[in-house]
């Protein structure tokens, strides 16, 4: 397919043509095989504008399996495609599995069969739902109905044991045999506690009702008749065409049709859906860019997958005249976003109402049973049987008495068998069985007070204060993220004084997760000099306004000096390339800020990941200076001289690459690839026969910055040949258009080109620590509670942050655990514990350091219990390179061999599936989004405020026999009302 240069949108401005330099058309390159790639079409999403090579047009790729964001280069913590972990299904968790990781997350893997597919006709509602009527996009969040009210919030309160007993005792009392008390007083205690929580729980429920119509009667324009008209949510159908202004969120779940952008991208925002704020960006096919709705019908065919939870993740097939193309998670913009920067957008719907991403995903907050509540139904239980017995011996008794004086229950004063005014008769006399019996049902209603509703009624009041008191604490605010503190699990408040383990993320939860570029190792030369710049420091002018970056960012007085050279000298060339690659590999959009002064904006850098934004930030402080970004080009600012670079191909982070790459085409009509990721993966792909002196330079300037607590990235380049880029655009177009494994195919691409590439330098990242965190660790320390650190970061980087923590300290004597192989794990396990045990009294803590690689051969199999017994022994227990089902493992390897009450705290999605296996999940309000928040039990901004809860002013610290005492004080409080049942027998 033919097609002409995408036209350049601007973002923020484009300048007008003669401040470019000549722009390639790389004829010269591909010339050889012109009339081969004549004929070929790329139909990727991510490839908008479908241009054919030959005519100098911009082939666009990318190897996007998903949306996830791009995290951390070196940290598999970070792959947020992994922590779905409720996805497995019924699957038995494999913890410790290479594959448990993404086996729910496989994309474009096999066709889509008819039996788990749906067909959607475009514009075509009525024939889509003909033959499975899909759910309509009508939502209810609610719990009740007025039908359903009573009879299900009695079901769930009568989940307590002592509620059925209580409900028992004031059945009994309504017998006119049987009323020791007022039949309305024995019932009123009770009646008042379910009626308080049915109030509470209807007033919740009326809140989602008012919440559910707002949502429910909100209008989109959806195409009827040829035209966009208004239509309520509720009413929207699976199959029609929505027409979504800027600024508006969607009502359902739709594939991408057409934008506003020529080139077919839409910016939209998922704050509503994940909390993370920044822009990411969704592409429409080729195919269905240039057609207008209301001008030309639009008829095709959706084949997608069933409605799944998995939100980084969608899989279908398009058919439109006859052309058969693959959908990916790229082509997808989901229920609850709102579409920025784009002026409007089309798009069919494919799941609506219930069947939506964000509904699916859409669960309250965990339900958790406290151990008090535990314990006390046990207690209950073993009560009551203690009550029967006491009962029986009672009523035993009585027969004995009865039978002992049966010739004189006529006249005895207490117990009178007849009646003797007017005629003769037996006075409320059932016979010796019977009389047993009640007297059995009476002592039950007289010892009822064994198991008091107050003590009840009591817990309840001390947990709303509890909440209370927590969430308006003005000490547990956090003015950063305007988030106070939550209570998600009102009936767990005490777990949080008896908590023993604290499983802790580390990016993000004891770090701030806002990078800052530090520093730079470039042609193996070490410049870590960085003095804060001032915002004055660089700027650019574009059509007589004044653009300047919006952060701050440490800058090398030598390293500038160099950039401003530009490439008149070696050295000053290997900076220019480092720098340009550090602006332009990447997915960041700038977007510009107005400020009080109408000649100056600033530029605000958006992108799906922090390093990303801190990476671009410093290289527009060197003067490198990232100023618009469309699908087919880029625009940097070098030195006050504006470039274009075409882009030529986009491959992005994956955690399985942990790399990603750019395709750019030069002004001189070069074409060269960009590449940066973690170190583990950017060595193997560097050629080593070049440069071997900078290569061992770089890897030492990289443990250093490792050591003192830096995020560290590999940045690499090469030159494509005419040959080699043709080879790699033709592998593409196969891989992209495949129907059948097209994720491991684009993958594979990916792979090829990012080879035998010369190594430009590395950077050092710093993700600060949070306020408090190192006094908030060593107060849970001197409280006698164990701290362990899951983090998907090196082993230098997660040591170094936990001395800076106080996690470790110097006086730790170190275990470090680093296995390739089950047996060489059970060996060092091995080693380990036999050193473990001939420490003697009084000698130095242990910290056991052990990455992911071990885990693997670890969990899930019999060493496990030599992992738990070993840990035990450990006062600091430090998880490197572990994947998200590996923290839960680690979890649930404590919970379910000890008693001990265990706690995980995370911000991001990779740390959802900890904090579900945990007795107590804390969510932290961050950088990575609400994922973490949404599945916890409590919810705070800073990891410091764990310490108010657990050390006293508001949580229970219940004492080993504290149940038992509550038990025995009862017991004793029931001697005395043994004295009623004896009043009432004699």
């Amino acid at each position: 397919m033919a097609s002409n240069w995408p036209l350049l949108i601007p973002s923020p401005k484009t300048p007008s043509s003669e401040d470019f330099q000549s722009i390639p058309t790389l004829k010269d390159l591909l010339k050889p095989v012109s009339s081969e790639v004549k004929s070929v079409s790329v139909m990727d999403s991510n490839n908008p504008d479908g241009s054919s090579l030959n005519n100098g047009s911009v082939v666009r790729s990318s190897s996007r399996k998903s949306v996830s964001s791009y995290r951390s280069m070196g940290s598999a913590e970070n792959s947020v495609r992994e922590a779905n972990f409720g996805d497995l299904g019924s699957r038995a968790t494999r913890y410790g599995s290479k594959r448990a990781e993404s086996e729910g997350f496989g994309t474009s893997q096999k066709e889509i069969n008819d039996e788990d597919a749906r067909l959607i006709y475009m514009d075509d509602p009525a024939k889509t739902n003909e033959k499975f009527e899909f759910a309509g996009n009508l939502v209810r969040t609610s719990k009740y109905s007025i039908i359903t009210f009573l009879p299900r919030n009695l079901f769930e309160q009568f989940h307590r044991v002592a509620y059925i007993y209580f409900l028992l005792i004031a059945i009994l009392n309504q017998l006119p045999q049987l009323a020791v008390f007022g039949r309305g007083a024995s019932i009123l205690p009770l009646a008042f506690v379910l009626l308080v929580s049915a109030i509470k729980d209807a007033y919740e429920d009326w809140r989602r009702h008012r919440a559910d119509r707002v949502e429910n009667n909100r209008e989109a324009l959806v195409l009827t008749n040829g035209q966009f008209q208004p239509k309520k949510w509720k009413h929207i159908q699976v199959g029609e065409i929505i027409k979504v202004p800027s600024n508006q969120s969607l009502p359902c779940d739709i594939v991408l049709l057409s934008t506003s952008d020529p080139t077919g991208v839409a910016y939209v925002q998922t704050i509503n859906l994940d909390g993370e704020s920044n822009l990411k960006t969704r592409y429409a096919k080729q195919e269905t860019l240039v057609r207008n709705p209301e001008k030309e019908k639009i008829r095709g065919i959706i084949k997608c997958e069933k409605p799944s939870r998995n939100i980084y993740g969608f899989q279908a097939n398009m058919e439109i005249d006859g052309k058969k193309m693959s959908l990916g998670p790229s082509n997808i913009i989901l229920r609850g976003c709102e579409l920025k920067n784009t002026d409007w957008a089309y798009g069919v719907a494919v799941y609506c109402g219930r069947d939506t991403k964000a509904m699916l995903n859409s669960s309250g907050a965990p339900s958790k049973r406290s151990r008090l509540e535990t314990q006390m139904n046990h207690e209950i239980i073993v009560l009551s049987f203690f009550l029967i017995a006491l009962c029986t011996i009672v009523s035993t008794l009585f027969g004995f008495w009865l039978a002992h004086h049966k010739d004189e229950l006529n006249t005895l004063p207490y117990y009178r068998k007849k009646q003797y005014k007017g005629e003769e008769k037996d006075y409320n006399y059932y016979g010796w069985g019977l009389e047993i019996f009640f007297t059995f049902l009476m002592s039950v209603i007289v010892f009822q007070i064994m198991i008091p509703i107050s003590l009840y009624i009591s817990m309840e009041l001390v947990r709303v204060g509890q909440a209370y008191f927590m969430v308006h604490d003005r000490n547990m605010y956090d003015e950063a993220s305007n988030s106070a503190f939550q209570c998600r699990a009102l009936n767990i408040n005490e777990d949080l004084g008896q908590i023993k383990y604290v499983f802790s993320d580390k990016t993000g939860t004891l770090t701030e997760n806002k990078m800052e570029f530090q520093c730079a190792s470039i042609a193996g030369v070490d410049y870590s000099n960085g003095t804060t710049s001032e915002h004055g420091g660089y700027s650019v002018q574009v059509d007589r306004q004044v653009l300047r970056p919006k952060m701050k960012v440490k800058v090398d007085p030598e390293l500038r000096r160099l950039a401003k050279i530009g490439k008149e000298t070696d050295e000053g060339k290997q900076v220019y390339d480092f720098f340009l690659a550090l602006a332009a590999c990447n997915t960041i959009v700038p977007l510009l800020m107005d400020t009080n002064d109408p000649t100056v904006k600033l530029i605000d850098y958006q992108g799906e990941s922090p390093d990303e934004q801190a990476l671009v930030y410093a290289a527009a402080a060197y003067g490198f200076v990232l100023i618009e970004r469309t699908s087919g080009h880029i625009l940097i600012d070098v030195q006050g001289e504006r470039q274009r670079f075409d882009v030529l191909g986009l491959h992005e982070f994956d955690s399985d690459r942990k790399r990603m790459s750019v395709i750019l085409g030069f002004p001189d009509k070069t074409v060269r690839v960009f590449v940066k990721g973690a170190d583990t993966t950017m060595f193997s792909l560097i050629n080593k026969s070049l440069n071997s002196d900078v290569i061992s330079c770089t890897e030492v300037h990289l443990k250093k910055y490792s050591s003192v607590g830096l995020r560290t990235l590999v940045i690499g380049m090469r030159e494509l040949n005419g040959p080699e880029f043709e080879q790699w655009h033709s592998s593409y177009e196969v891989a992209s258009t495949a129907l059948m494994g097209r994720a491991a195919k684009l993958r594979q691409v990916a792979n090829d080109v990012e080879k035998n590439i010369s190594i430009l330098g590395a950077s050092g990242i710093e993700d600060k620590l949070q306020q408090g965190v190192p006094e908030a660790i060593e107060s849970l320390r001197i409280a006698g509670i164990k701290v362990w650190v899951l983090t998907g970061d090196k082993q230098e980087t997660a040591i170094s942050i936990g001395y800076s923590s106080k996690l470790l300290t110097s006086e730790m004597l170190q275990i470090t655990i680093n296995s390739s192989s089950k047996e060489s794990s059970r060996r060092k396990l091995q080693e380990a514990l036999n050193m473990s045990k001939k420490r003697t009294t009084g000698s130095n803590p242990i910290a056991l350091i052990i990455d992911g690689t071990s885990l693997v051969y670890i969990l899930d199999s019999e060493l496990e219990e030599e992992l738990f017994l070993l840990s035990k022994e450990c006062a600091v227990v430090l998880c490197c390179r572990v994947a998200p089902l590996q923290k839960a493992g680690i979890v649930a390897l404590i919970k379910n061999r000890t008693d001990d009450m265990t706690l995980a705290i995370g911000d991001g999605a990779n740390d959802v599936s900890m904090i579900q296996v945990a007795d107590v999940g804390v969510g932290i309000s961050g950088q990575e989004g609400r994922q973490a928040v949404m599945a916890s039990d409590f919810a705070m901004g800073q990891f410091r405020f764990l310490v108010p809860p657990f050390t006293g002013s508001w949580s229970l610290e219940l004492p080993k026999n504290g149940v038992h005492d509550i038990v025995q004080l009862l017991q004793e409080c029931s001697v005395c009302s043994s004295h009623v049942l004896v009043y009432h027998l004699y």
